[in-house]
């Protein structure tokens, strides 16, 4: 009876991972990556009592498929949501980059003080 219950939890904890992989996903697409962090604090726990549970109880055969389905459902959840960070992490980077040579050309040719005059600037 004691494992039925546990089994119960584990599906339970299960389901509000994958809830939370998804309203992560959902998050990640917005760009709040703030509240995507803190839901993403939050769920460790939630991962760790799983880990637990799965490692004392056991499953029946059928049980077990359940358990394995949902798990990889989670796990492809995340593994999109790594990558999409990954994306975001990649595109920031680009555009950092890009608008430092945009302020160090600026710094270098697109000072508006005319008393300078520089290879660029024709009218000094």
């Amino acid at each position: 009876m004691q494992s039925e219950q546990q089994y119960e939890q584990l599906m339970l904890q299960y389901n509000q991972l994958k809830n939370g992989a998804i309203d992560i996903a959902r998050l990640l697409e917005k760009e709040d990556f703030d509240s995507a962090i803190n839901l993403i604090k939050i769920r460790e726990s939630i991962f760790l009592s799983c880990k637990t549970i799965r490692r004392y109880l056991e499953l029946t055969p059928e049980q077990q498929k359940e358990v394995d389905k949902i798990f990889n459902e989670i796990k492809e959840l995340e593994l999109k949501n790594i990558n999409t960070l990954q994306e975001s992490i990649e595109n920031v980077k680009s555009e950092l980059i890009r608008t430092q040579k945009v302020q160090k050309l600026n710094k270098a040719y697109g000072s508006n003080d005319n008393s300078q005059g520089t290879i660029v600037n024709f009218e000094h």
